[in-house]
């Protein structure tokens, strides 16, 4: 089975911009219950619909009748976009793209999709999420490139203690820096172009802003 990539379509804010059509290109999709709503706005169609479908307004239900669905009970175990990451492995999934998974009404379900990206990424599924306007990318050991604008915001939030991070191409860089767990010393940094960040131990959420070109 060919190895993709799929984009998780879930209920958080999503915003229309060139760099989400450009990373958004090729992919395939699934959609989590409500989030079915940014297949209009991105004007695709999604391989797959799963959920409880109590988000979903009926017109998204008139609208995309041809989209095969996959309903669960309100009362299960896992969130709508777990069972849609599931979905998307199932179906050959190599990398993928949480779209509306950042902001919204829901902060538990805003940072439990955080937790899920760190989670994944250490099963080794290439992975990042977007708002359009914000993106988070997991931070683990080893080395990761972000190809951020000249002037654009990013924090690198610690999930436990960092040991050996170093951040090159920011107006703040680190080399070998231990990060003790809830210090605020990464937060508000801005890239000098596209970054890499590297790390010996721990796990980070990288946070970035490539259209807030307003400095720290």
């Amino acid at each position: 089975m060919a190895r993709s990539t799929f984009t998780i379509l879930l209920g958080g804010a999503l915003t229309p911009t060139d760099r989400l059509a450009r990373q958004l290109a090729g992919s395939r999709f699934v959609a989590a219950d409500g989030g079915m709503r940014h297949a209009r706005t991105l004007s695709v169609t999604p391989d797959v619909w799963v959920g409880d479908f109590d988000s979903t307004e009926e017109t998204l239900l008139a609208e995309f009748p041809g989209v095969p669905r996959e309903p669960y009970p309100a009362a299960k175990a896992a969130t709508d976009g777990e069972i849609a990451v599931e979905a998307a492995v199932l179906r050959g999934a190599g990398a993928l793209i949480f779209a509306g998974a950042l902001g919204g009404s829901r902060s538990d379900h805003a940072f439990l999709h955080l937790l899920q990206a760190v989670s994944l990424a250490e099963r080794g599924l290439p992975v990042f999420m977007t708002s359009g306007e914000e993106e988070a990318y997991p931070l683990l050991a080893g080395e990761i490139d972000i190809d951020l604008p000249k002037g654009s915001l990013f924090s690198i939030l610690g999930l436990t203690d960092l040991f050996g991070l170093t951040i090159v191409n920011a107006r703040y860089p680190l080399t070998d820096f231990t990060l003790p767990f809830g210090s605020s010393r990464t937060v508000s940094n801005v890239a000098e172009g596209p970054l890499r960040i590297s790390l010996d131990t721990g796990r980070a959420i990288v946070l970035a802003r490539p259209y807030d070109l307003s400095g720290a």
